[in-house]
């Protein structure tokens, strides 16, 4: 069910980095917009953009413009992006009816996937799968320009990595701490699974409810981001060992994108 009603729905352009109409994208941060977006049955538009014309230099941003209005607002980064459409009344406040204990649990999972989960991933992919993710990354650059921007890239990552902490630790280290997140989360989730009174065809979310909490939106993007990403070859290889991460995703992957080419088992 739509969050507005249509003749009042704003006109939203959400800009994801890359092309691929009809795809998610590497991204877990545009996956969990998307996902947010369409939870509420609002209707957006997307378009690549750039971290050049980003707010805060970065990818995912959003054009959010009211009809009756002339100048359209830029928002940026994805938390601060859910946080402005529900201010907006453009967004339903899914963790709304939460409790204080609840709320809590929300806020740490959202933490382990994107202030620990995330550097986990970032480490793969630049470090371990460098040529990979520099071409799929930097995709809109010619050679022989790339090589350059690429190393350029890659040396500010590793700085970043190692001055966040995860750089400190060796391949074998994170591996390990990878695969028990993923571990807990597939707990997480085989609970919820067998508390929920839905049938096999219907979602079920992280948190045991009848509804999707934010929490939800990162969950589902950063498995589907595992999935789909050629860079990270051992957290698919982890993630894909995980049915009941793969049902999950897959049931709201299902429900909520069905127009999207769905990755490969």
């Amino acid at each position: 069910m739509d969050h507005q009603d249509a003749t009042e729905q704003p006109d939203i352009t959400l800009f994801r980095g890359w092309k691929d109409t009809g795809r998610h994208v590497w991204s877990p941060y545009v996956i969990k917009l998307e996902a947010r977006l369409r939870f509420a049955g609002v209707r957006y538009a997307t378009a690549i953009g750039s971290p050049k014309t980003a707010p805060k230099g970065k990818i995912p941003y959003l054009e959010f413009r009211r009809p009756a209005s002339a100048s359209p607002l830029l928002l940026s980064d994805s938390s601060l992006i859910v946080k402005s459409l529900v201010a907006l009344d453009a967004l339903p406040d899914l963790n709304g009816g939460l409790g204080p204990a609840e709320r809590s649990h929300d806020m740490a999972l959202r933490a382990l996937l994107e202030d620990k989960l995330y550097f986990y991933h970032t480490w793969e992919r630049w470090v371990q799968n460098y040529y990979a993710m520099r071409d799929h990354a930097l995709w809109s650059i010619p050679y022989p320009v790339r090589v350059l921007v690429g190393v350029l890239v890659y040396r500010n990552t590793v700085a970043t990595l190692h001055g966040q902490g995860t750089g400190r630790f060796t391949a074998e280290e994170i591996a390990s701490f990878r695969l028990e997140i993923w571990k807990s989360l597939d707990a997480l989730l085989k609970a919820s699974r067998s508390s929920s009174k839905d049938d096999n065809s219907t979602s079920f979310w992280a948190l045991g409810g009848d509804q999707p909490t934010e929490a939800d939106t990162c969950l589902f993007a950063f498995i589907v981001s595992v999935l789909i990403c050629t860079a990270s070859p051992g957290s698919q290889k982890v993630v894909k060992g995980f049915p009941v991460l793969l049902d999950y995703a897959s049931r709201i992957h299902d429900r909520y994108f069905p127009d999207y080419e769905k990755w490969t088992a």
